[in-house]
């Protein structure tokens, strides 16, 4: 694939996933203040807990393998050998099918012990009703991965930000109507993961001819287990990174605390919709390329100047106004998260604007080992920081500890793809886009200090930050003949004001 083919597939789908990030942003948003108003914030806690428990246990047991399908199918598609491709889905999901069946039953037999440890006898409940999704949540993890790999993201997209969230949604709506409380938010999960599934694999088989009407040629499991398992582990702590805090605040605090800081983290989250956006399609692209660097070093610095351009903006208006949209679309009761918002949206942005898109280069260099190497190092940082940080000065100290690793990783990104590859997303496009969140931030603090009502900073806030923006780029001649080409695949009109502006 050419440079101009490869910049126009990442924009195209790139635009795709992140439009489908923005309605399962709207869903989980809504979901969260459906829930927030029908459960008190103990049992949304408990909830959170028991989900987290389930997500860290659910690494172990898909052994990391839906990684090696959009790292070895689309050099298998790309050579024109579909029958390997066919191959390597299929090993995949037996092993991950059998590995995460045995992870359940022993999710099963500790659910007693688990509730016991965090002094929450309902949290067994929960643990033994989530324990049936660990190998529904491999079967799902591999067909999203193998959407990336054909790179047809539209369906992981349908399947994972339209028909799973509202299944969710208005199955969790229903049951909690209904009077189950926390059976029914568990049950609202359960019925949406199914659902997600279903049509996933209705999906797949419609729009993967060449690959499931191919015969099977079989694919040694060595080299799927020597790549993933590595990234196994790595999710393992990866995931444990993101679960962390709420063990460490359940432990040293409760469930309510839990559910307050979880609807925090849900708001400040919102900034990684951009890299989540490109990193499904950036894996691939590097794999099938990955002998080619100067072509590695051009998608490296386009993917991580557009994701650092715009999550900048969106960062500012989350710092800035984190007060009131914790007040205004939740409860006032869920301020008292502001500052661990503020902290953790500037932790991801560091992450995003040195890290490159969910560490998708490395994975696609085939660096499995060191990304399992550099995740042992975030966790070591979180973990440390976060218990000594949450007894003294409670949610603020877990954000502290999360922002803490995601700079780390920002960094060592960097480092590593430059010490290994030669390759940095530092140029001087970059360094503008950086610049122009300078006057944006001089305006939104204006527009906290001067207005009062917290829907108003709500909805004045975003114009503000982006009039501002959105002017600086245009003044320092930010855009470049590529982003025009970008913007083609993402809106016309987004090329047409790109074309003006450079002028």
């Amino acid at each position: 694939m050419s440079g101009d083919d490869s910049t126009r597939t990442m924009a195209r789908e790139g635009s795709i996933t992140f439009l489908g990030n923005i309605v399962g942003k709207v869903f989980g948003f809504f979901m969260i203040a459906v829930i927030t108003r029908l459960v008190s914030p103990s049992v949304y806690g408990l909830f959170i807990l028991a989900t987290s428990i389930v997500l860290f246990l659910q690494a172990f047991g898909n052994l990391g393998l839906p990684k090696a399908i959009d790292y070895f199918v689309p050099q298998y598609l790309s050579d024109g050998e579909h029958d390997k491709a066919r191959g390597v889905i299929l090993v995949v999901f037996s092993l991950a099918l059998v590995s995460s069946a045995v992870v359940a039953g022993l999710i099963v037999l500790g659910a007693r012990p688990i509730a016991d440890a965090f002094e929450e006898p309902a949290l067994r409940v929960a643990l033994l009703v989530l324990s049936v999704t660990i190998p529904f949540l491999a079967v799902y993890n591999a067909l999203l991965a193998s959407f990336s790999a054909i790179k047809r993201l539209k369906f992981r997209v349908y399947t994972r930000d339209v028909i799973r969230p509202t299944v969710r949604l208005l199955a969790t709506a229903g049951l909690l109507l209904a009077g189950y409380g926390l059976l029914g938010v568990v049950g609202g999960y359960l019925i949406g993961l199914v659902a997600a599934i279903l049509a996933g694999a209705y999906f797949l088989r419609e729009n993967a001819p060449e690959i499931i009407g191919a015969t099977t040629t079989r694919v040694a499991s060595q080299p799927l287990l020597w790549y993933s398992v590595p990234l196994a582990f790595a999710g393992i702590i990866y995931v444990f990174l993101g679960q962390v805090d709420y063990f460490v605040i359940g432990y040293f605090y409760g469930s309510e605390e839990v559910g307050i800081y979880r609807v925090g983290y849900a708001l400040a989250a919102n900034l990684m919709i951009f890299s989540s956006s490109v990193g499904p399609i950036f894996k691939p692209l590097i794999a099938e390329t990955k002998n080619d660097r100067e072509a590695v070093r051009t998608r490296y610095r386009t993917a991580t100047r557009w994701i650092a351009g715009l999550t900048l903006p969106v960062a500012l208006v989350v710092v800035f106004g984190a007060n009131a949209y914790l007040s205004v679309v939740f409860t006032p009761q869920y301020a008292v998260a502001t500052a661990a918002v503020v902290i953790l949206a500037v932790g991801i942005t560091i992450s995003a604007a040195c890290g490159g898109p969910d560490g998708g280069l490395l994975q696609g260099l085939g660096y499995s080992r060191l990304v399992f190497l550099n995740t042992a190092v975030l966790l070591a940082v979180n973990v440390g920081v976060s218990v000594l940080l949450v007894p003294r000065i409670g949610i603020t100290g877990a954000a502290i500890g999360t922002a803490s690793a995601l700079t780390i990783n920002g960094l060592l990104a960097v480092g590593e793809c430059q010490h290994f590859h030669d390759v940095h997303p530092l140029t001087r496009d970059l360094g503008k886009v950086l610049l122009a969140a300078v006057p944006a931030a001089a305006g939104a603090s204006a527009v906290v200090l001067v207005v009062e009502s917290p829907l108003l900073v709500a909805v004045a806030l975003p114009a503000a930050v982006i009039t501002l923006y959105v002017s600086t780029l245009h003044l320092t001649n930010a855009f470049t003949a590529e982003d025009g080409e970008i913007a083609a695949r993402i809106s016309p009109a987004l090329r047409r004001a790109i074309t003006l502006s450079r002028r």
